[in-house]
């Protein structure tokens, strides 16, 4: 068990222009519950199941665990319409490294960023390209945003 401790931001997507990504993976992840939240995730070369306790602040408990790919091929087929796609690319910044989301499929045109923290009150130093927090934000959690279409929403 871990302690997961992260902060999402919404990103401005015209000052991503000239960033060095250092890492890029192509994910899909389904949900099979949402209390607690079972989470299967796959990319291109690994996968795992994923137990995900209530949100408290910006903390949560979180169970991982690497499956083989073909069980989360399955899996990914027991959720249904459950599935978000996105293409996650990583940034260093600050001395932290940025998870930066790119959505695809329904949620296309979605760009969140998250950064993991060692404690809820660290620091951090936010880059230019982020504009709103939406940590506290139900509607951008990624077990949420799977129930809704994004098509109409204004994206940044």
């Amino acid at each position: 068990m871990a302690l997961e401790i992260e902060r999402k931001f919404l990103v401005d997507k015209r000052k991503l222009r000239g960033l060095n990504f250092f890492s890029e993976e192509k994910i899909s992840q389904g949900y099979l519950s949402r209390r607690p939240t079972v989470r299967v995730r796959l990319t291109d070369t690994r996968a795992f199941l994923t137990i995900k306790s209530s949100t408290k602040g910006i903390s949560r408990q979180e169970f991982e665990y690497e499956i083989p790919m073909s069980d989360a091929e399955e899996l990914l087929k027991l959720c249904g319409r459950n599935v978000l796609k996105k293409y996650r690319r990583k940034v260093p910044y600050g001395g932290h490294v940025w998870e930066i989301d790119f959505f695809a499929g329904r949620h296309a045109g979605l760009i969140l960023a998250e950064v993991e923290l060692t404690s809820p009150d660290e620091a951090v130093a936010l880059p230019d390209w982020v504009t709103k927090e939406v940590s506290g934000d139900k509607n951008y959690f990624n077990a949420n945003l799977v129930k809704s279409d994004w098509t109409n929403q204004r994206v940044v």
